[in-house]
């Protein structure tokens, strides 16, 4: 079995900017929960809302926080991490595999 036929589980956390508004942290994390379906399965995903961050990022002091557990193929991770850096609304991400 090739490595781009594996299908792994993986979870992310994003922090999206809470001073964008309602209408542009729904879309964003549309935005974002659309791509993950696109090219894995959803497991489970969780929104944790607003919270104060423990240190200013690009000097904004709250974020809107998702969780996504999901299952894809590894090549998928690599564009989700683009995605997530080209998007000017997102503070941070981190993506973990889960064993």
């Amino acid at each position: 079995m090739s490595r781009e036929n594996v299908i792994s589980n993986y979870e992310t956390v994003f922090i999206i900017a809470a001073d964008t508004g309602d209408d542009n942290i729904k879309e964003t994390a549309d935005k974002f929960i659309g791509l993950i379906e696109a090219n894995g399965t959803i497991i489970e995903k969780d929104e944790w809302g607003r919270k104060k961050l423990a240190y200013p990022i690009d000097f904004k002091e709250e974020g809107y926080y998702m969780l996504v557990k999901f299952s894809s193929a590894p090549a998928f991770i690599a564009e989700l991490e683009r995605v997530f850096n080209i998007t000017d609304s997102i503070l941070r991400s981190f993506t973990l595999k889960i064993k």
